[in-house]
């Protein structure tokens, strides 16, 4: 391994970079995690439904179904030991027709084979007991108590930062061109920097995997981007429903899922259309209405003109539905985290494990004795007593000034986002940490004082802070 620069170089930053990065620091391993955006968690991962899947769903017997059942119970200490909100508020699979009861009945017995804990079949009446709000065409529900929701932001940061604590290298704004192997390792190209080398390369590049996996490897595979369209409401509507609410596959398509977040918000989707643009997150008329359409099916009286905001995620769909994690068999040393679709997000602490103690076996690494297991997250002002507020405004007076009303994120917050571990430098950076803007407004109020205080934490100027990546300026001048 002479005059290799790293023993290890993940390419992607999602969640499920951020999971391997994770668990590959607790080897003595020299690490480093490669991300073509300015922050963890700028794709897929910021975009989907931030569903903790039960595990019912995913083929017997697959990489899916096995990452999937180990990652939602690996999720409890995960959020117990990095300090970010996880809920077990369980899930519904709404059937509509006597029909199609027997789909229901597979998905359960799909569901025991997987593993899955507690499922039980219940009527349209016990179903709507848990769930007022469900409509009377429901007949019967799959009911998944082990279902839960997370907030993906929380989950991919608090990853990440645990990850730099203990030593992984993270270089952003580098985007990978190339990668060749080489005598040892493999040669990593990146724009307009210099190339970096390792003995092994680990794949974490989402709907970009297909292209990183092409490079080395005869035996091509193919990501398509199937982009989702979701409607967010405001936290007034955050309680229509507690659990997570799916609809069974039918003459009628799939539908479209209803669900609180982690957060106090309703969230409606998602649309599934193949596109070609890898970069493609924009919303459309037709899906947003199909979204509104769906979802009310299963859920009556949903508040629609309560919406604040519609987006669109890509989701990494490679033909065979199914994750592909290892090695090549032509390319030994470089490692696949690839097809990461849903239950990508619930399956990332499992993918983490899995693939780092491949890495690690592979490179006869041992562990550390001095790994740092837990993290602090930032704290929430709003959600403190009114003790535990006075003690810390007495300690840290930023903390007692509002700045983003609508979520009632503290000046304090927002310094500590850009102060700590792999701190923000841009506004989305920001928001993902700290959920400055993510309130009714849409950061109408809050943006200005906002660039301020990053301006001044970090001495970018004015004219050059971002709403994410560089081009993305918020301001062209002065007057």
């Amino acid at each position: 391994m002479s005059g290799l620069q790293y023993d290890v170089v993940i390419i992607g930053g999602g969640v499920t970079g951020s999971a391997i990065a994770r668990e590959l620091s607790r080897y003595q391993l020299k690490t480093c995690l490669i991300e073509k955006t300015e922050d963890v968690c700028s794709g897929t991962s910021k975009a989907n439904s931030a569903i903790v899947h039960a595990g019912f769903d995913a083929a017997a017997g697959s990489m899916m179904a096995k990452m999937n059942v180990e990652g939602n119970r690996l999720m409890g200490q995960l959020a117990e030991d990095l300090d970010f909100p996880f809920r077990r508020n369980g899930s519904l699979v709404l059937c509509f027709s006597e029909e199609d009861m027997p789909n229901l009945q597979a998905l359960y017995d799909r569901g025991i084979t997987n593993g899955v804990p507690e499922l039980k079949i219940i009527s349209g009446d016990e179903a709507r007991a848990m769930e007022p709000n469900l409509t009377d065409e429901v007949v019967a529900a799959l009911y998944a108590p082990t279902g839960g929701i997370v907030c993906p932001f929380n989950l991919t940061i608090a990853m990440a930062e645990n990850a730099c604590d203990n030593g992984v290298e993270f270089k952003f704004l580098e985007e990978v061109t190339n990668v060749k192997k080489i005598d040892g390792g493999y040669e990593i190209s990146i724009k307009d920097k210099e190339p970096v080398t390792a003995k092994y390369v680990v794949n974490a590049a989402g709907v970009y995997a297909d292209e990183i996996h092409n490079m080395v490897s005869e035996k091509k595979i193919t990501i398509v981007p199937r982009k989702g369209d979701y409607c967010l409401l405001d936290q007034e509507a955050g309680h229509h429903v507690d659990k997570t609410i799916f609809q069974l596959p039918g003459k009628y398509g799939k539908g479209i899922l209803v669900t609180p977040t982690i957060h106090g918000n309703l969230l409606l989707g998602p649309t599934a259309t193949d596109i070609e643009d890898k970069e493609g997150t924009y919303t459309t008329a037709a899906e947003l209405a199909e979204v509104i359409s769906k979802s009310a099916r299963g859920v009556k009286n949903i508040p629609y003109r309560q919406v604040i905001t519609s987006f669109s995620g890509l989701r990494a769909h490679e033909g065979n539905h199914e994750f592909i994690l290892g090695e090549p068999e032509d390319a030994k040393g470089f490692f696949d985290a690839a097809g990461i679709e849903s239950p990508g997000l619930t399956s990332a602490p499992a993918i983490g494990v899995y693939i780092a103690e491949m890495v690690a076996k592979e490179a006869g690494a041992e562990k550390k004795e001095n790994f740092i297991a837990t993290r602090k997250a930032i704290p929430h002002v709003a959600a403190m007593d009114k003790e535990a507020r006075a003690a810390l405004i007495k300690e840290r007076p930023d903390y007692g000034t509002i700045v983003c009303r609508c979520e009632n994120v503290s000046e304090g917050e927002i310094v500590d986002s850009i102060r700590r571990t792999l701190g923000a430098r841009s506004l989305d950076g920001i928001k993902r940490r700290v959920r400055q803007g993510m309130g009714r407004c849409q950061a109408g109020f809050c943006t200005p004082r906002t660039m301020e205080i990053l301006s001044r934490e970090t001495g970018i100027p004015m004219e050059e802070i971002c709403k994410n990546q560089p081009g993305s300026e918020m301001l062209i001048g002065k007057l």
